[in-house]
């Protein structure tokens, strides 16, 4: 259970949460980067044991001796470093995989115009490649707390205790490639910004190459469409190009400018060996001193690289940042009691957006269908869609005289149900798409809306997987299938927004009756384009051009001509 006090928006947090594995990293770490001072020491015993033995004043014993130790040193060392970096990854392991939950979490309780206005590939790049452009950041600079704070304060060490005067006038030029690192940090965050929007802009362009694959082949705009792919493609490689060479042309830089002090290593440690310098030295020391220094180095220059992996790190960490939020699941709660929906004087339009919706106001009592229809583009789907208050309306939309829109998410979850347009079904089987984690069977909702024998005749019978968006069903089966997930999880209220037009005639007959007897205490809002049903309506909502008019399938025969006219082609068989 995570701790309440948690706050997904601290990288601090993430660290506190993963105390347990960051202290098994501290302990392998100090135990592998302070083992790392047997290194030099060892080489510049072994130099100076040479030096004896070709003196004739050494014995290979003691040779023996040392390389002994210092094999054995080196082995204590590699694996202290195999235990830290295991819980290094385990712990950007862990993160990655909490901060991708908490994500997750937000992105799917934003209302679809949100997500629509953030794009699909920019979703993309924010829920996989900024999460762990951050994780990775975290875990460089928590790999070198070890690999280079701590390494590099025992070398300072060493060096300082063999010669203090040289090791402060070798100390000069590694601070320079750190101020250098932290002045890119600029163009490092810009490029890596713009990297970013054009991943997600290919992201999205990728996407949409997949899905209308076959209406470009169809319509011969393939090649079109090509071309505008190649376009974004160009794009993302030039961004790519442009962040990377950053990261990766200024590293040897940094190291060339830490390794300057070797010059003063071999004028000032040549003097100190010919006992003219600062401090008498042996061969032995001057090894030593020079391995030493030459190790700091080139941890002076990974540091310097870290500040370019924070950098980099920092942006995505914005981008990400406002949907780390701490989030509760919506907890499983039955659907609500029956009651009567009132809509006062509705009026909806879309941000900056003409307005849909007109002063429409009707009543409906549970066990009442109400019939939703009008010309193309008229907004009957954004009717249904506004009982969900994904966007702010006026006027008033109430059920047993609770106010929709001020209701919690929970709470409103309970009453109204809807299936949209589009079939959303999951790589699941028949029966998981239905059930959703529900308990009880899902045969019933198979028969109801007559899918029983088609299901029946499956390889697998309700086990059978529908593939991806139900891509292995045909239209007509997919759209049936996701009404008896909707019926399902039946709520008094239940918009269905166009749920019988890939459906034959008679089918949609049949299951308009098992509606009627499965929904008897729920109040239904059918939106159709297919009227030949609407006598059997309690009521009809006309729309036209944001204006509605309400009223019994009798009424609008007589009062709207475009009603009546439509009807009358429908029922001379025109649509059908």
């Amino acid at each position: 259970m995570k701790d309440e006090s948690f706050r997904p928006n601290r990288v601090l947090s993430y660290f506190q949460e993963e105390w347990k594995t960051l202290f098994f990293v501290a302990v392998s770490g100090l135990i592998y980067n302070l083992g790392l001072l047997a290194g030099p020491w060892f080489e510049g015993k072994m130099t100076g044991k040479l030096v004896d033995l070709l003196g004739g004043t050494g014995t290979f014993h003691q040779m023996l001796m040392l390389v002994t130790a210092y094999v054995v040193s080196i082995g204590i060392v590699q694996v202290s470093r195999y235990f830290k970096r295991f819980y290094v990854r385990r712990f950007a392991n862990n993160v990655n995989r909490h901060m991708k939950q908490i994500l997750y979490g937000t992105l799917v309780r934003k209302s679809r115009l949100e997500l629509e206005a953030e794009g699909t590939g920019n979703v993309l790049t924010k829920a996989i490649l900024d999460v762990d452009d951050c994780v990775e950041g975290m875990r460089k600079f928590t790999t070198e707390i070890f690999d280079t704070g701590v390494a590099l304060l025992a070398y300072a060490c060493m060096l300082l205790w063999y010669d203090w005067k040289l090791a402060l006038l070798c100390m000069i030029f590694p601070p320079i490639s750190y101020v250098i690192a932290e002045k890119m940090r600029v163009m490092v965050q810009k490029t890596g910004a713009a990297y970013k929007v054009q991943s997600g802009a290919l992201s999205a362009a990728t996407l949409d190459r997949a899905t209308n694959a076959i209406t470009y082949r169809v319509f011969g705009c393939e090649e079109d469409r090509k071309a505008a792919y190649e376009e974004n493609l160009s794009a993302y490689e030039s961004a790519a190009v442009r962040a990377n060479i950053w990261n990766t042309a200024m590293p040897p830089i940094y190291r060339m400018i830490s390794m300057t002090s070797i010059l003063f290593i071999l004028y000032f440690g040549g003097r100190n060996v010919l006992h003219e310098g600062w401090t008498p030295w042996t061969i032995a020391v001057f090894t030593t001193f020079l391995s030493c220094y030459t190790k700091l180095a080139t941890k002076s220059s990974s540091a310097a690289k870290l500040f370019n992996a924070v950098h980099k790190a920092q942006v995505s960490w914005k981008r990400i940042k406002p949907l780390l939020q701490n989030s509760k699941a919506e907890p499983e709660l039955p659907a609500a009691a029956p009651a009567e929906l009132n809509v006062d004087h509705l009026h909806f339009a879309y941000p900056n957006g003409k307005e849909i919706i007109h002063d429409l106001s009707f009543q409906a009592a549970p066990g009442q269908i109400i019939g939703v229809t009008g010309p193309v583009a008229c907004g009957k789907s954004t009717l249904g869609k506004t009982f969900l208050c994904e966007s702010p309306y006026e006027g008033s939309i109430t059920f047993g005289g609770k106010e929709l829109g001020k209701m919690e998410k929970a709470d409103r979850n309970r009453m109204v149900g809807y299936l949209g347009h589009d079939p959303e079904l999951f790589h699941g089987s028949v029966e998981e798409n239905i059930r959703l984690g529900g308990k009880e069977g899902a045969e019933e909702m198979i028969r109801v809306v007559c899918l029983e024998d088609e299901v029946k005749a499956m390889e697998n019978g309700i086990h059978t997987l529908v593939g991806t968006g139900g891509i292995r069903l045909s239209g007509g089966q997919a759209q049936r299938l996701a009404l008896a997930r909707t019926l399902y999880h039946k709520r008094p209220v239940l918009v269905l927004d166009d749920p019988f037009s890939a459906l034959d005639k008679e089918t949609e007959a049949q299951i308009f009756v098992n509606l009627k007897e499965l929904a008897k205490d729920s109040i239904i809002i059918l939106i159709s384009h297919r009227l030949y049903l609407f006598d059997q309506m309690d009521q009809v909502i006309w729309m036209d051009e944001c204006h509605t008019k309400v009223g019994t399938h009798e009424e609008l025969l007589a009062t709207v001509p475009s009603y009546a006219e439509l009807c009358s082609n429908q029922t001379k068989g025109g649509s059908f």
